[in-house]
């Protein structure tokens, strides 16, 4: 009997060191497959290109950085974002977008949000806080923790922007020669709320500025662009959608079927955005609105300069994940919406493979001016026409 009691002693040991071992390296694994790099450099920048590229005041709308188990404030060896890397890339502001759901088996046309959700085991194999296992709000909440804990061991590097004076000495330090990053914070699917109107209040007094409405399935506010239908809004999707502009807010219609985006453009009047995303007649796939419908989403609060659109850095909506081939795709939007209208919106970290890094974000610029942009078209694309819209919109 003593005997079986150590080999069952022993046994549990190893079963408890398999589990941690499991949870300490299987979600790393999972981060590296998920957000690979197809990398195909060295990719050229002139002189010229880097000596714009030092002056330029970039903003991206959309990295899932604060889903993975990394810390943020350390240059990584997997992943695409992280604060070293954002300070080599010299970007200015960089929002940081919260999944908080996902279906397995996520697609691009039909998904009906039942069945397994990844983020639930992706929260459970990272040790996530139990609050964030059953409750997607919680999940929310716990990632704006992880920025502001980021920031506040970044030694100043990595700032929260919650409102337009932050925003402003963010970009005056760095004019000043500061090495800093502003982050935002932003939801990806307002199914985070829980069907509850006050909880906007919990994810506004956790920092959060940018709402997009929709992700990969169908939500209480309405249908989503990969969901089962092509419906509008709910009751709750107009009441969220009136609050968002009460509160002063970014409303991010990426991954909301059409009939919600033209239905939120009926219904209000500001700059609206579509965070990452690509052009359809430049990239033929579903993820991306037809042009029609893009050119009345980006006029839409044109007293106010309109809305842009942040074109995506993966091969899904450019058909081409170089920095040539996002470059193409930003020079084909200029084309069809106007200079005024397009920013970037790369979805790194988002589980997908792209073929630049943050850290090497010169390497587009360099590919706008070889394909015709002009420096000041240039400038409005990395970053100035991102920074209108934060102007216009944060309180």
């Amino acid at each position: 009997m003593r005997t079986f009691g150590k080999w069952l002693g022993r046994a549990i040991v190893v079963l408890i060191g398999g589990v941690v071992a499991v949870l300490s390296l299987a979600p790393g694994y999972v981060e590296a497959e998920r957000n690979a790099i197809n990398w195909q450099g060295p990719y050229p920048v002139s002189d010229d290109a880097a000596a714009l590229h030092a002056t330029l005041s970039i903003g991206d709308w959309h990295a899932d950085s604060l889903l993975w188990n990394r810390d943020l404030t350390q240059r990584g060896d997997r992943g695409h974002v992280d604060v070293p890397r954002l300070l080599e890339g010299n970007v200015a502001v960089q929002v940081f977008t919260a999944v908080t759901k996902s279906p397995a088996g996520q697609n691009y046309h039909s998904n009906t949000g039942d069945g397994t959700d990844n983020i639930t085991l992706l929260a459970i194999a990272q040790m996530w806080p139990p609050r964030t296992w059953t409750s997607l709000v919680e999940r929310a909440l716990y990632q704006a923790e992880r920025l502001h804990g980021f920031a506040e061991a970044s030694d100043g590097a990595l700032r929260v922007v919650t409102g337009a004076a932050e925003l402003e000495a963010v970009l005056d330090d760095r004019a000043a020669g500061v090495e800093v990053v502003g982050g935002i914070l932003g939801i990806e699917g307002a199914h985070a709320l829980e069907g509850d109107i006050a909880n906007l209040d919990r994810l506004e007094a956790a920092g959060y500025r940018l709402v997009g409405l929709h992700h990969f399935f169908d939500n209480e506010l309405g249908t989503s662009l990969h969901g089962v239908g092509d419906g509008g809004l709910t009751d709750f999707g107009r009441e969220v959608v009136a609050e968002v502009v009460r509160r002063g807010m970014v409303l991010d219609l990426a991954h909301s079927s059409e009939a919600v985006a033209r239905e939120v453009v009926d219904l209000t009047d500001i700059p609206l955005i579509v965070s990452h995303t690509g052009l359809r007649s430049a990239c033929d796939a579903h993820r991306n609105f037809p042009d029609d419908l893009m050119r009345e989403i980006v006029g839409n609060g044109a007293d106010q300069g309109g809305g842009v659109i942040g074109i995506g850095y993966w091969a899904d909506v450019t058909c081409d994940d170089s920095p040539d081939g996002v470059a193409r795709v930003i020079m084909a939007a200029i084309e069809v919406l106007g200079v005024d209208h397009v920013s970037l919106g790369s979805d790194y970290d988002g589980s997908v493979t792209v073929g630049f890094d943050t850290s090497e974000l010169a390497a587009l610029t360099d590919a706008l001016l070889r394909a015709g942009a002009s420096e000041e078209e240039v400038r409005a694309v990395m970053g100035e026409n991102m920074m209108r819209v934060l102007r216009a919109r944060l309180p």
